[in-house]
């Protein structure tokens, strides 16, 4: 399994407009991919602005460049949501995920 990890920054005004777009049009819309396994989206507020961090996670590298392309370590941003960014990570990390927590035990710890 592969986890992507891309950080993108918003103005406070913005922030809940811009999980929204995360959250109802483009991480569904990803959904529809062959080898898409599922998404965390993060949120954090700093003085000046609002710090989102998603985290997809895909079967293998080809799912990856399914979806990202040839240069699949660049940033995919839809326009819609390009708008409401200060600034973003031209960039994406990309993770061999050796280890997951589920819910249940996430939880109940």
């Amino acid at each position: 399994m592969i986890a992507r990890i891309w950080r993108g920054y918003t103005s406070a005004e913005n922030a809940d407009e811009y999980e929204t777009v995360l959250r109802d049009i483009i991480l569904p819309g990803i959904q529809r991919l062959s080898g898409y396994r599922g998404s965390q989206l993060l949120r954090r507020f700093l003085e000046d602005e609002v710090e989102f961090v998603t985290i997809t996670y895909f079967t293998d590298i080809n799912a990856v460049v399914a979806f990202a392309g040839e240069y699949f370590t660049k940033a995919v941003i839809e326009k819609q949501a390009e708008t409401l960014l200060t600034r973003f990570d031209g960039q994406t990390t990309i993770y061999d995920l050796v280890s997951i927590q589920t819910e249940d035990d996430f939880f109940n710890t």
